[in-house]
Parts: C-alpha cells; structure tokens; sequence
C-alpha cells in the first residue's frame, strides 16, 4: 500500500495530491502536461521535498513533516525511468545495465543479468554504446537498468514521450513484459491514455 498525502508549492503553482493504492500492478497518474504528476513521482522518489504531509509505501514512512521524516532517495529503494533514457554516455549497454545492478544490496539480487536481458530482447546491445542505439533500444536498456537495481518500485515518468509511435509499441510491449516476468510495482505517470488503458 502507498499512502500520499502532501503538499509542495512550485514556481507557479501548489501540487497537493491525497491518494491511497494496493502497491501491485500499474499504478497509473493520468493527466495532462503540467498537472503535476511528475512532482508527485519525484516526491515519492526523494527527487523533490514536499512542504508537508506524508508518504509511506508498504508501512514504511518516506516522509512525514510533522516527525521530520525525509529518506534520503537511495534508501528508498526505487527504480527510475525518465523520459530520456539518460544512460551513461562511456558506458557499455552491459556496463550501463550492470550499473543498476551493483546499486542493489547482494541479499536483494532476486533479479539477474540474463533474466532481464532476455525479457527485453537485448542480448545483441550489450556490447554496443548508447551512441549505437536507437531511441526504443535506449529505453528498454534504461527500463533493464532500473530493474536490475532490484527495487521495490519502478518510477516511469513519461518514458515512451520521446519516441514515435512505432517505437512506443515495442517498448509498451517490454514494460508489459517486465510487469509480467517480475511482479515489480510500476508507477506510470502519462498523458497519454491509449497507454494507460494498455498497461
């Protein structure tokens, strides 16, 4: 179960958002450009600090305010996929996958190397750098990094906005798979609802 109930007040406007969720599945946070679904995402992750209120995720506390809780965002144990891949750059794909994995504790490597590879289908990159790869190809490498840091959560802030529709349809299909093959709760901000409805 999340609980969010909290409050930050940004440059033009105040996001305040209170909402409960069983953590399995999609979580979906739909609504258009500016809403303020990626300040509640970057809140959960410990990106941004909220004004007040509080954030729990299965009975641990996040933040609270009144008891000047704030986690800092590695203990908090959550994959992030943002809207560009932001893959280390002299990094191999394997290098870059590897990254993600070495961040977990070794008692926590439930999910390995090959495992994710062959559900994303990228056995073939793994050599290759960010440089040699096309937009869908980056992303499913960033989503492989995120779940081999073995997180309690995937974080996916518009991860298929930079893409064309092509390859919106392929990387939908790898998240599908990922939501299948890990049984690793996603929180999946969009504006778009064709992908809501899919996922």
């Amino acid at each position: 179960m999340i609980r969010f109930n909290a409050t930050r007040q940004l440059d033009n406007f105040a996001v305040e958002a209170t909402f409960e969720a069983e953590t399995s599945g999609v979580i979906a946070l739909f609504g258009r450009s500016g809403s303020g679904k990626s300040s509640i995402v970057n809140m959960i992750a410990g990106l941004l600090t909220p004004d007040s209120g509080i954030i729990e995720f299965n009975g641990d506390t996040l933040f609270d305010s009144a008891r000047k809780i704030n986690v800092a965002p590695h203990k908090r144990r959550f994959g992030y996929v943002f809207q560009n891949s932001r893959l280390f750059p002299h990094f191999s794909v394997r290098g870059n996958l590897l990254y993600g994995h070495k961040r977990a504790p070794e008692t926590d490597r439930r999910i390995g190397l090959d495992e994710v590879v062959g559900v994303l289908g990228i056995s073939h990159l793994l050599d290759r750098h960010p440089r040699d790869l096309s937009g869908g190809e980056r992303q499913r490498v960033a989503l492989g990094r995120a779940i081999l840091s073995n997180p309690r959560a995937l974080l996916m802030d518009e991860p298929l906005a930079s893409l064309d529709a092509a390859r919106k349809f392929e990387v939908l299909h790898f998240i599908e798979r990922l939501r299948d093959a890990f049984g690793v709760p996603i929180f999946y901000v969009s504006h778009a609802m064709d992908e809501i409805i899919r996922l």
